[in-house]
């Protein structure tokens, strides 16, 4: 059974720092994995996209230079370092999964499947 669960969520001031983790189990070769996020009253945002094989990722321009995705060696655990968080960071966030080829553009992938979401709120 696949199985996505975040950790690391909580409340921190503006300018502080949270760690995001992602434990996947079910599959193990997750070629892409991502993390995204929601705010109320707003859609689904990608946040960052992680090719496990090529250990490629990119970010959304709103968090480059202040959040880095990292894994594990055995690529179970996915990693969302954030640093100097504002108010608009505050959101639900969701890893996301799937089994896409090798070196796929991550970007582009339909991730079929989705964490139950840990809360991040920034306060200012």
């Amino acid at each position: 059974q696949v199985q996505l669960a975040e950790s690391g969520g909580g409340s921190v001031q503006a300018g502080g720092s949270l760690k995001l983790s992602c434990a996947a189990s079910g599959y193990n070769d997750w070629n892409c994995m991502g993390w995204f996020r929601q705010a109320p009253g707003k859609e689904r945002e990608a946040v960052a996209h992680h090719n496990t094989a090529g250990l490629r990722t990119t970010y959304a321009d709103s968090v480059k230079g202040r959040f880095t995705v990292s894994q594990d060696n055995a690529k179970k655990m996915l990693y969302l370092q954030m640093n100097s968080l504002n108010t608009d960071d505050t959101a639900m966030y969701y890893c996301a999964a799937g089994p896409a080829p090798p070196y796929a553009s991550c970007e582009a992938y339909e991730y079929p499947y989705y964490g139950q979401g840990t809360q991040v709120t920034v306060s200012s």
